[in-house]
């Protein structure tokens, strides 16, 4: 196997559910005890190192990455040589125990750093569909997969998608997921994510530190954060705001360096929401290259992303645009640092 650094690329998947009891509006996937997290957790190989919940959702710190669950929908999020789609067996397993039906899958992730590194079924793209093809249930009838292409060939966007008949998009058609994925970071920025040898603090006091320092904190003033820094470096946090959630995740070192942010807007937020918290995000890490994916029901919104970011220094180098049955449209840019 090629010699490789740490693979900050993240593989997400959502899957959302139904049930036929009323009371699953409160609870639902939230009643799957710990133990049965923690399995599902160990098909991917990897495990919980925080954790936060509100009267909406559970959200969970990995040790690769992120877990939210809500009471119809779960995103596991997980980076490094993760086996993320491993955990759909299980899943289906435990929701179907508490009565509750998948109704649609999206998988997604960007173009890996060290792809030779890989283990099966995340080996390529096409590796990756036939597995979610053979292993979701045939009421997901409604399938495309897709890659985004880039003008930087190390760029492009693989999304997966499946829903039944049933599940066209959801009454939370005003929502709208980002997920921006950054290389090449500042390196002044990214040392702040280092722990200074032998300082003896623990991943949650050091993760609280990293927050202040680095100015993460403030992206988004109103959350409830969950950090946690990684020995020697790396950090990871989740942020829930009321019925949204938040997430960062940074791999510094260099060579590889890699942050990733991802977050749920509205369609109905003031117009200068989704570009300030952006603004932000660009100047904690600074990076060269960054890309963003914008899986929305409303063309608009990513019209803002530009506004935001190229006043920074950023120029937009290309944006391609696909039309999934079930989840709308993903709009997927990619932009780097305007050459002085």
């Amino acid at each position: 196997m090629a010699v490789s650094g740490f693979e900050g690329f993240e593989k997400r998947l959502e899957l959302h559910f139904f049930g036929d009891d009323p009371a699953m509006d409160n609870m639902g996937l939230r009643l799957l005890d710990f133990e049965s997290l923690v399995k599902v957790l160990s098909a991917v190989q990897c495990s919980v190192v925080s954790a936060v919940g509100n009267q909406y959702f559970d959200a969970y710190v990995l040790s690769e990455s992120s877990l939210f669950v809500f009471p119809t929908k779960i995103i596991i999020k997980t980076c490094g040589t993760t086996q993320l789609l491993k955990s759909i067996r299980p899943l289906l397993h435990y929701s179907c125990n508490l009565g509750l039906t998948l109704c649609s899958c999206r998988y997604s992730r960007g173009s890996f750093i060290f792809p030779k590194s890989q283990p099966f079924p995340h080996t390529s793209f096409k590796e990756e569909v036939i597995y979610l093809e053979e292993n979701l249930p045939s009421n997901l009838c409604y399938r495309k997969a897709s890659v985004m292409p880039s003008k930087m060939t190390s760029h492009s966007w693989h999304v997966f998608t499946a829903s039944g008949q049933a599940h066209i998009i959801s009454q939370n058609d005003d929502l709208y997921t980002i997920e921006v994925c950054m290389t090449e970071l500042d390196r002044v920025l990214a040392r702040k994510f280092f722990q200074p040898p032998g300082d003896g603090k623990n991943g949650d006091v050091a993760g609280k530190e990293m927050t202040k320092l680095t100015g993460i904190g403030d992206i988004n003033p109103g959350a409830i954060i969950c950090d946690f820094a990684f020995d020697p470096c790396g950090y990871s946090m989740n942020g829930i705001d009321n019925d949204r959630y938040s997430t960062i995740h940074v791999t510094p070192e260099d060579g590889y360096s890699y942050a990733s942010f991802e977050c749920v807007g509205s369609i109905f937020d003031d117009n200068d929401y989704i570009a300030e918290m952006l603004k932000k995000v660009v100047q904690v890490f600074r990076p060269t290259t960054m890309s963003v994916s914008i899986t929305c029901t409303s063309h608009e919104v990513w019209t803002r992303v530009a506004h935001a970011v190229e006043p920074l220094g950023m120029k937009c180098r290309s944006c391609a645009v696909d039309e999934f049955r079930t989840s709308g449209s993903v709009v997927f840019q990619t932009f780097t640092v305007r050459r002085k």
